[in-house]
């Protein structure tokens, strides 16, 4: 099977149901969830290549499973905005998929010493990878607010990817804890977060 159609080469490509142009809000959306999905694997490629070679208790291990299954909700993310008319029978994305990454977010907050200040990407190489994958996670979300102003979208996949994005931050937390390397708070900034938990 040959890699190359030809049919793209005026600028135009397929989605489920119509044909539009490749810089279509659609396109944009589900492509920003493909290049996420890439990261996402740059991360798991680092896991999976440094696991075993300290004691972690498991919980390397754990976190490549879960960026492993992310990626294949990603992929389930990117098929449902693929239809450009979306019918609920054709969609994979589920309430059960966002929920479970807030059961994932839970535990790994379980243990970490919390949050004073705001905190800048970086510790470790595989927290800063996470990180990166949070803000393009982030666009990715915001591409899809965009396509679902003026165009069919599945809702439940705006809120996964909304919650995919603090997966992704606490994930980085965790790595730093795992990897024993310190977040790296904002220095300039002040004890934000005590102070708010303290009003409440």
């Amino acid at each position: 099977m040959k890699i190359y159609t030809r049919t793209g080469d005026k600028g135009t490509t397929s989605v489920i149901g119509a044909r539009v142009s490749k810089d279509d809000a659609r396109i944009e959306a589900y492509g920003t969830i493909d290049e996420l999905n890439s990261l996402v694997g740059q991360a798991a490629a680092w896991l999976a290549e440094h696991e075993g070679k300290d004691e972690r208790g498991g919980e390397g291990e754990r976190l490549l499973e879960q960026l492993l299954q992310v990626q294949q909700e990603l992929f389930d993310c990117g098929s449902d905005l693929s239809y450009a008319a979306p019918k609920p029978e054709q969609l994979k994305v589920d309430a059960a998929m966002t929920a479970r990454l807030e059961e994932w977010i839970d535990r790994h907050e379980e243990g970490l010493p919390p949050l004073q200040r705001f905190i800048l990407p970086g510790g470790s190489a595989l927290a800063a990878q996470l990180h990166v994958c949070r803000t393009v996670c982030r666009r990715a979300e915001r591409r899809a607010v965009t396509m679902a102003a003026a165009q069919p979208c599945p809702e439940e996949v705006l809120r996964y990817l909304n919650r995919l994005s603090d997966y992704f931050f606490m994930a980085a937390r965790k790595a730093n804890a795992m990897l024993k390397v310190p977040d790296v708070e904002y220095e300039r900034g002040a004890n934000v977060f005590s102070r708010r938990s303290a009003a409440e």
